[in-house]
Formats: structure tokens, sequence, C-alpha cells
């Protein structure tokens, strides 16, 4: 026979041998994947879902099946249904904690920082302002040092936060009860036991009449006034940033608790392991499916996001005001002003002595002298006590001029030159507070969407493998044919794949008081605001948005879903936050799981393939015909 013959001959036997033996064996494969569950109970296994006796060792017809249903024999149950559903709604919450782990290490980390360094400035310029009195006034200094401790106790307490402290009343308490001890010690010493603490009644009843007319008397001038002012103008921006951080840890713990309803467990379960009831433990839902199903079942965290947005905006903005502040509102400087005012209260008051004197015997009363003491002339008590005004020492005056973090007097506890817990801290190099600032400002403005970008976040690290088929929680398909709908409360109404109810209240009193708070804040600071927007990003290779045929579902009320429907109480599109008038900060860079928190592995499917596979089917063909037809060429 001819070489042509023989090719003819060979070329016959490969399509004969194709098309009776191969049909045969793709036959045959399906038939052993579709009789057994070997696959689907390693993945129940794996993934820890329940028992494995649970998982039937064939497929069989179950009609108490209620999440998964399909035409056709499956390897789940209604109890594998119940299990699965714990296991998702599980999964989800921890992916959502591992996401905000970042997030909240970074606020809790910086709000310690700038604690420490808050207690620092105040316990240096409290001890600072108490060695006035001991230089200068030795005759108050044991009764001044209380007065002194409280009044920059309760400016700490300010600083950390405290709504519920004014700087205004803390200020002229400070000075109401000194206004006695200068009046006794100074301007008349001759009247009046040495001792305050010893006061009789007599004198007790003497000293309250004086706080109660201090303002009126003015003994100090308009130093109290100059250092309320001084106060609250440096000090509001570390209250605020300190109150804004503390709210910040309430909203992340809050979205961390938040419970996924039924409904939502419903269709996290078709969208991750229906597709395992019938032997397909390695196909991934459909972006589309899955943008659907996290934002319908993360629609109350979605709705922070424009408040959350306006927090973040603002605690850039306070950053900021720190890391650049002038001397007019620099904090270091308020602080240290403290002991300069204080001072010229008093030399005011010494330089004015007979007229405040006589000021006060007019509204209180003549004060009776100390019968051990010589009695004297009560000018002549004035002249001798208010002609020479006390003076400070010369590191006094100068001390306005001197920054905390420059001078040599000052050095930060042992404890707040330890390097923080926070990214991109260097060693053990002590840092300024603008130093602090300016790093919080750049690491907290890549998290200003966070609340928005969730569910498309969650969505990415189930989407990590490229498939050209997915699953559209019914079947296998090639692209997504539901609608994407938005975020928002409104948009959620139309989400074809469940029919969601917003009706967290923990949720929803984290939202109310972002936007309550925030904008109390920036009234307080006198700051301009405008209103933060945001437009939703299209997902990235989902299917065109056309509408599912059906639309959402329309399934009974569960009593956990608490029977309130699609933003029926809310009224359309959440209201956005306000943000100061800042730069546009673009959204965050997608981030990836932690590699301790990547879901289980997945398991193949040996004989489970889809029909759509049998298109490998010509190239098996054209392999087998090279193959027999090669060594002829060779010849």
């Amino acid at each position: 026979m001819s070489r042509a013959g023989l090719q003819v001959v060979d070329l016959f036997w490969v399509i004969f041998i194709a098309f009776v033996f191969v049909p045969e064996a793709v036959s045959a494969s399906r038939s052993a994947g579709a009789d057994s569950c070997h696959e689907v109970k390693t993945a129940y296994m794996m993934r820890q879902i329940g028992p494995v006796e649970l998982v039937p060792d064939r497929p069989r017809a179950d009609e108490s099946l209620r999440v998964c249903v399909h035409s056709g024999p499956s390897c789940c149950s209604s109890k594998m249904e119940d299990n699965y559903m714990t296991a998702v709604r599980s999964e989800t919450q921890q992916k959502m904690r591992s996401y905000s782990f970042e997030l909240k290490y970074l606020i809790t980390g910086h709000a310690k920082a700038y604690r420490e360094t808050f207690e620092s400035l105040v316990s240096f310029t409290s001890n600072l302002t108490s060695t006035l009195f001991d230089s200068a006034y030795s005759a108050l200094s044991s009764d001044c040092r209380p007065l002194v401790s409280r009044l920059f106790n309760d400016i700490k307490l300010h600083l950390s936060g405290d709504a519920a402290l004014s700087l205004d009343k803390t200020v002229n308490r400070f000075y109401d009860d000194l206004f006695p001890l200068v009046y006794r010690r100074l301007l008349n010493p001759g009247f009046g036991p040495k001792s305050f603490q010893s006061s009789s009644s007599l004198h007790s009843n003497h000293d309250d009449c004086l706080k109660m007319t201090r303002q009126d008397v003015s003994p100090f001038g308009p130093y109290p006034r100059l250092l309320v002012s001084g106060l609250s103008r440096a000090l509001g921006v570390g209250h605020a940033l300190s109150r804004l951080l503390k709210l910040a840890g309430e909203v992340v713990n809050a979205t961390e608790k938040t419970t996924l309803s039924r409904e939502c467990g419903r269709s996290l379960v078709k969208m991750q392991y229906c597709s395992h009831c019938r032997g397909l433990t390695l196909i991934r839902p459909c972006t589309g499916l899955c943008v659907n199903v996290m934002r319908g079942c993360l629609v109350g965290v979605s709705e922070l996001g424009g408040p959350w947005s306006s927090l973040v905006v603002l605690l850039q903005r306070l950053a900021s005001t720190l890391a650049t502040s002038s001397n007019q509102n620099s904090m270091e400087l308020a602080l240290l002003a403290v002991r300069n005012h204080v001072n010229d209260a008093i030399l005011h008051a010494q330089l004015h002595g007979p007229h405040i004197t006589a000021t006060v015997e007019k509204v209180c009363g003549p004060h009776a002298a100390v019968s051990v003491m010589t009695r004297t002339s009560r000018s002549d008590l004035h002249s001798a006590t208010s002609v020479t005004p006390v003076k400070s020492d010369p590191s006094a005056k100068s001390s306005s001029h001197l920054s905390p973090l420059d001078s040599s007097h000052y050095r930060p506890p042992a404890h707040s030159r330890r390097s923080l817990p926070i990214k991109g801290s260097k060693g053990d190099k002590s840092r300024s507070l603008k130093k602090l600032s300016r790093e919080f400002e750049g690491s907290i403005q890549r998290y200003q969407w966070f609340f928005s970008e969730l569910p498309e976040v969650l969505c990415e690290s189930e989407m990590e493998v490229e498939q050209h088929t997915c699953w559209s929680g019914q079947d296998v398909v090639e692209s997504y044919a539901g609608r994407v709908v938005g975020s928002s409360v409104k948009a959620q109404r139309e989400n074809p794949e469940m029919t969601v109810r917003y009706s967290d209240p923990v949720l929803k009193g984290a939202k109310h008081r972002l936007e309550q708070i925030t904008q109390e804040l920036v009234a307080e600071l006198g700051w301009t605001m405008k209103p933060s927007t945001r437009e939703e990003d299209t997902v990235e290779g989902s299917s065109p948005t056309r509408r599912a045929e059906g639309g959402s579902g329309e399934e009974e009320c569960d009593d956990e879903d608490g029977c309130e429907g699609s933003g029926a109480q809310d009224g359309g599109e959440s209201s956005s936050g306000l943000s100061p008038k800042t730069e546009h900060v673009a959204p965050p860079p997608r981030s990836v799981l932690p590699p301790h928190q990547l879901p289980p592995p997945q398991v193949a499917v040996r004989g489970g393939a889809h029909p759509l596979a049998a298109r490998h089917l010509p190239l098996t063909l054209v392999t087998m015909a090279f193959v027999l037809l090669s060594p002829w060429e060779s010849r």
C-alpha cells in the first residue's frame, strides 16, 4: 500500500475512535461525577461547616430544600442548608472584621498617642505654673497648688474629649478660689488666718462672698477672660480631635457587631454554596451577583459612608491644623501662657489693691483682723502691700516664647517616647505633636470611603481567580444578567437578589451620632462645611446592567428581619454628612484579605464538569490526529 493510502487509513481510525470511544468516555466520566458527592463532602469537611455525615454519598432528590432548589438530584439536604447559612454569615462577619482591623488599629493607636502627648504637655505646664507661686508668691504656694492641679486636670479632661466640661467655668472657678487667697495674703496680709484650710466659719462666709462677687469686682482685670479665650481657641482643635477619634472607634465597633439578617443569609448561601449542591465546588460567583448581595446585606453599613467621609475629612483638617499651627493658636504656647496670665492677674490685683478692698468692704463688709496681730491702719496696710508689685522670676516672662518641644525644660515622659504601634513609626525616636499629626493626616485619608466601598472590597476577595464562567445563583453562566444596583437604601429597593430591610438600630444610632457630633464640633470651631458627595463606582468585569427576569423576589417576612421594607421609613437617599472645604481625596486602593484570613481552600471536582466543558472536544481530536500522523512526516 502506498504512503498516501496508509495515511488515509490512519485518519479513518482516528475519526472512528473519536466518534465512538471519546463520547462514551465523557459520558462515563459525567456519570461517575453525577453519582458521587465525594468532592462536596471534602469541601464541607475542610470548611468545617458541620458534621460531614450530613452530606450524602450520592446525589438524591430532596424536596425539603428551601434555598438551593433545582430540578434533579442534589448533594445537599435541608440540614446542610441550615449549616451553610450559619457558616456563610459567620464567614462574612469575619471578613468584615479582617478588613476593619487596620482601620481600628490606626484609630486606637493614634488616640492613645494623642492622649499621652496631651497629658505630657499638661503635666509640664502644670508644674511650671506651680513654680510661679513657689518662687514669686510663697505666701500662696501651699494653698494654690491644689487650685493649679484642679485647673490643669480639667484642661486634661477637656483635651481628652469630655463634652460636659466647660473651659469658661473651669477658669472662672480657678480665679474665684484664688481671689480670697490673694485678698487676705497679698492685699490685706494682716487679716485672716495664715492657713486657708483652718478658716473659721466667719472667714469661710467672707471667702464665699469674695468668690461670689469676684467677677463683679474684677480684681484680676481682663486676664481671666484672655486666658479663657486663648485656651478655647488653642485647645478646641485637640478637644475636637479626641472626641472624633473616640466616636470613630465606636462606629467601627458597631459595624463589627452588626448582625446579618436571615434574608441576607439566604442570598449568601445561594451565592456561595448552592453550586456545591450541583457538585461544583470551584466555580466562583459572578461579580454582579456578589455586589448585589453584599450591598443588600450591608446596606446599613453603606449608609454610614457619607457621614463617615465627613468625619474623616474633619479629622484630616484637625490634624493639619495641629501640624501647621502658628503662634496664635499653638496648643503648646497656649498652655505655657497660663503661667503668665496668672502672674499678670495677680500683679493687676496688687496694683489696684486699695480700690479692690474698698469695693469688697462695701459688698461683703469689713473683715476683722486676727487678735494676735497688731491692729494697724487699713490705709497703711493698703499702701504697704500695693505700692510694690510682686514680679515673677525671669524664666516666667520668657515662657510664652518657648515651645515645649524645643525648650530645654520640656522632656516627654518615658512612656510617650516609646515607638507607637502605628504603621510608619520610626524606631524609638520621640515625635512631636506636629509630626504625629502629619502622620495621622496622611494615614486616615485612605479610609475616607471605607464603609461605602466595603461591599465591593469583600467581593474582590471572592474574585481572585479569573474565570470565563461564573455562578449566577442558579446556574453556570458566561456573564451575570441581573442589574447591579447602587448601595443606598433607595437603590436597594430594586435589588434583584433579595428584599432589603434596613432595620439595624445600632447602625442607625451610629449614623445619627456621626451626623450630630460632626456638625456640633464644626459649629464650635467656627469652620465652614460643604456636603461630601461621591459617585458610585461601576463594577469592573460585571455583565451589562440588564434587569433580571422576575426582579426581586417577594418572599415572606421573617421575624428576625424586622419586617421593615427597603427604605420605607427613610424616604429616599441617605443624607450625606458634611465635610470641610478640602482637596478631593481619591478612594483608597483596594486591599486584599490578610494571609491568615484567606478563604478555605477550594476542592476540585473530578468528573463533575459542566456541559460547557464539551467545547474542548475538537482540541482532543486534533491532538490525536497529529500524534498518529506525525511518524509519516518524519519518514
